[in-house]
Formats: structure tokens, C-alpha cells, sequence
């Protein structure tokens, strides 16, 4: 029998698997190059930016500016976008500026993470404060919700008299994409409004998926709140498998963010005929793939054509394990099925903190099995509900005499990056 040879985004390096059969569909993004001049380009979206004055128009030198950016699990290219922000802003003096790490619920990331991701100049210049969702001290009241809830932010985020937020489009699996005001909120929101958001009846909520912005009730959520206090300037850009910027989506914070997930869209969205018993997928590797938590985003792009029953088969490094924030962890060890624990979450008064991706996870586990390649010992594998899968291969050929030698296979090597979907 022919064989099919694929590289997973895994970890920093990639796998590659040869696979004992013909019948195997990739299923990836159209792969559109990095811009020719990504400084030249950057500074072109400040200067001609969507709905928006230039930004060096827009920030006066007194003022205070918080720049929001994504934790260290989103894959932006912050140690390059900093520099060249700070460049365009050179008439603003260094302590004028606060640099808040958007954590949401995730934990905080250490002094060499943020170094890492922001760079040695700017980590050494610049004020730079993970957000602390559950720490009052840090956070400030900011209004209520549509629904009357009170909702706090970051106190340095609040008390700022500029506000710029970056992130990075990508597919997501509630919100539709990412980026836009998801940089706000739930990033640099108080935990109590973020397990709100995340709420049970929201998630179930079938328009809260992949690539969908209208209509979603977690895009929504995410729109209104973030936009709570005004925000200056949007810094969204997208990227390709090789981490080179495809495009700059600058300005007012809907239209820039409407304008990158449309661009999204056009090379994420993939059609696919027919449903498949067996998907492998990645978590489109570092830094995505660090924990099991924002692994299920890799199974959830897997179990959108998995077939009822079928085997999904996900690569995560997962060198971070569970990870350490939260009650994902807990919640996965202390029920005995994915039943058990969607009756618990939709039993709860209040939501339960880690609950929304204990939820999707227990979603996917309730109609396909899941198998997990990763670091994380085989036992606790298990006690996630899910196969610890030392040789992929090896998993895949055995599927394959189960179930015959020509099933057909999906592979997603880049995973989440990926939204496929079954053509009517």
C-alpha cells in the first residue's frame, strides 16, 4: 500500500508522520505570502488606518498610553510590532507608556516569557504588568453589561487617557475570530465577568463557532464589553504557517477587525465533501500547543468533519500540561465521563470557572474518541477522558485494520488555523 507523508505543526520543530495509506485528504489553509516590507507596511496601516486618524495624530506626548497584547499561548509578533509602535509614537517619552499582557483567566507569565515575547529593548525600557483577573487591587469598576452586570478592567488599562489594543486574526472556535476587541475583553477583564461570558447556554449556543461573527452570541459579548471604554487604535494583523505578517487591519476597532476576519476567511474557510472517521490535527504549534486547555481548539477544528464515532487523533506538546490556572484540570479528573460533566455544567447555578472548555471538550468526547500525543503522562491522559497515543502511526494503522485499509483520512497540520467544514 502507498503511503502519505505530512508535517504537523508540533511544538517548535513540526512532525512528521508517514502514514500506511493513500486515502488521506490535507486540509489546510490557502497559503498566502508575508508582506514584501513588514516595517514599511506596519507604518502605511498608522498613517492610513480604517476609520481612524493616523495614530501619531491621535496620541498627544502627555499622554498616558496602555497598550494591550495578547498573552504568551497567541502567536503575535509582538517583539516586532512593539518596536515599530514605539517608533511611530517617538514623541511620547518611554514611562508615558504601560504595556498590560493580556492574561484573561490564563495565568501570569514570567519575566523571561515576557522578555521573550516582547523583546530584550523593550522588555528593559518599558513598564510591562501581567493582568491579574482575580485580584481586586489591580482592577477598576468600568460600567455594566447589556444583562446589568457589573464588569472591572485592568486598573492601568482603565486609568490610561490612550488605549491601544493588538492582537492577531485568527479562526476561533466560540468567538468566530479572534483579534478586535477580544484584546479587551475577555483579556483584561475582572474573572467574574469572564465566567459570565462563558457561560454554559452561550457556548452551546450553535452559532457560537468557527468563522461566524453574525448572529454569534460570543462575538457579541466580546464587541459590547470590550467596548465599554473607548479604544483608540486596533493593531490586528494576520499571518501564514511561516509566521510572516499577511496583512496589517488598523484603525476603528470593528471596521479594522471586520476587514482582517474577512481577509481570514478567504484563506481559512475549507470545504470538505464528505465527513472522515479518522482526523488528525495539531494545535498549530508553539505557543498554541504549551497546554491541553487551548488544545481542545485543535480538536475542535478536527471534530468538524469527524464522522460520529470517528477517531480524532490531535498533536500538542503540551510542555505546560493542564496548565496551571483555573479549575480545567480538576474538573477533567474529578468526573467519570463526558456526560457526567455536561450535566454538571449545565446543573451549576454560576458558572464554574474553565468550565466553557471543559464543555466543548466533554461536546467533542460525547460523539467521537479522542487520542492525544503529547508530553503529558499517559494517566493523567487518561484521566482527561482521553487515549494517551505514544506512535501516531502506529494508532492510525491499527484504526485502519479495524476499519478497513481505504477509510478515508483528514489531516489538519496546522490545526486550529484551519476551518473546515462539510460542503451541503
Amino acid at each position: 500500500m502507498k503511503s502519505t507523508r505530512v508535517t504537523l505543526q508540533f511544538g517548535r520543530g513540526g512532525l512528521a508522520l508517514e502514514l500506511p495509506s493513500s486515502n488521506v485528504t490535507v486540509v489546510e489553509p490557502r497559503f498566502v505570502p508575508g508582506v514584501p516590507d513588514e516595517a514599511a507596511a506596519f507604518q502605511a496601516a498608522m498613517r492610513a488606518p480604517i476609520g481612524r486618524p493616523p495614530l501619531r495624530e491621535i496620541v498627544q506626548a502627555t499622554d498616558r498610553v496602555a497598550i494591550a497584547i495578547p498573552d504568551h499561548t497567541r502567536p503575535l509578533p509582538r517583539e516586532r510590532l512593539l518596536p515599530w509602535l514605539f517608533a511611530e509614537l517617538a514623541h511620547v517619552p518611554a514611562e508615558n507608556f504601560t504595556i498590560i499582557n493580556g492574561t484573561g483567566s490564563h495565568r501570569a507569565n514570567t519575566p523571561a516569557e515576557l522578555r521573550q515575547m516582547v523583546g530584550d529593548a523593550v522588555f528593559e525600557r518599558y513598564r510591562i504588568v501581567n493582568h491579574d483577573s482575580r485580584d481586586p487591587n489591580s482592577l477598576r469598576r468600568v460600567g455594566a453589561t447589556a444583562d446589568g452586570r457589573a464588569i472591572a478592567m485592568n486598573r492601568d488599562y482603565v486609568e490610561a487617557d490612550r488605549r491601544i489594543v493588538m492582537g492577531f486574526i485568527e479562526p476561533h472556535f466560540m468567538a468566530g475570530f479572534s483579534g478586535g476587541y477580544k484584546g479587551v475583553f475577555p483579556a483584561v477583564a475582572d474573572l467574574e465577568s469572564i465566567k459570565h461570558y462563558h457561560r454554559a447556554l452561550v457556548i452551546a449556543d450553535p452559532r457560537s463557532t468557527w468563522g461566524v461573527l453574525a448572529g454569534n452570541p460570543t462575538q457579541a459579548q466580546v464587541r459590547a464589553n470590550g467596548a465599554v471604554l473607548p479604544v483608540d487604535f486596533l493593531v490586528n494583523v494576520t499571518q501564514n504557517r511561516r509566521r510572516e505578517i499577511t496583512g496589517f487591519f488598523c484603525g476603528e476597532p470593528i471596521a479594522a477587525h471586520d476587514a482582517g476576519c474577512a481577509f481570514a476567511k478567504q484563506t481559512a474557510m475549507v470545504a470538505c465533501p464528505h465527513a472522515f472517521p479518522i482526523v488528525i490535527t495539531s494545535n498549530s504549534g508553539f505557543p498554541l500547543d504549551q497546554n491541553l486547555y487551548q488544545t481542545v481548539k485543535g480538536m475542535s477544528a478536527a471534530a468538524q468533519i469527524v464522522s460520529d464515532g470517528g477517531l480524532i487523533l490531535a498533536a500538542s506538546e503540551c510542555g505546560d500540561g493542564f496548565p496551571d490556572h483555573g479549575s480545567f484540570k480538576n474538573f477533567l479528573f474529578s468526573h467519570t465521563s463526558a456526560q457526567a460533566m455536561l450535566d454538571t455544567i449545565n446543573n451549576a447555578k454560576t458558572p464554574i470557572e474553565d468550565q466553557w472548555q471543559v464543555q466543548l471538550l466533554a461536546l467533542i468526547l460525547v460523539r467521537a474518541r479522542v487520542g492525544l500525543h503529547s508530553q503529558i503522562a499517559s494517566a493523567d491522559v487518561r484521566r482527561a477522558h482521553l487515549e494517551p497515543v505514544v506512535d501516531l502511526v502506529a494508532r492510525v494503522a491499527q484504526e485502519l485494520q479495524r476499519l478497513g485499509p481505504d477509510t478515508p483520512i483528514a489531516v489538519l497540520p496546522e490545526g486550529p488555523m484551519t476551518i473546515p467544514y462539510l460542503a451541503d
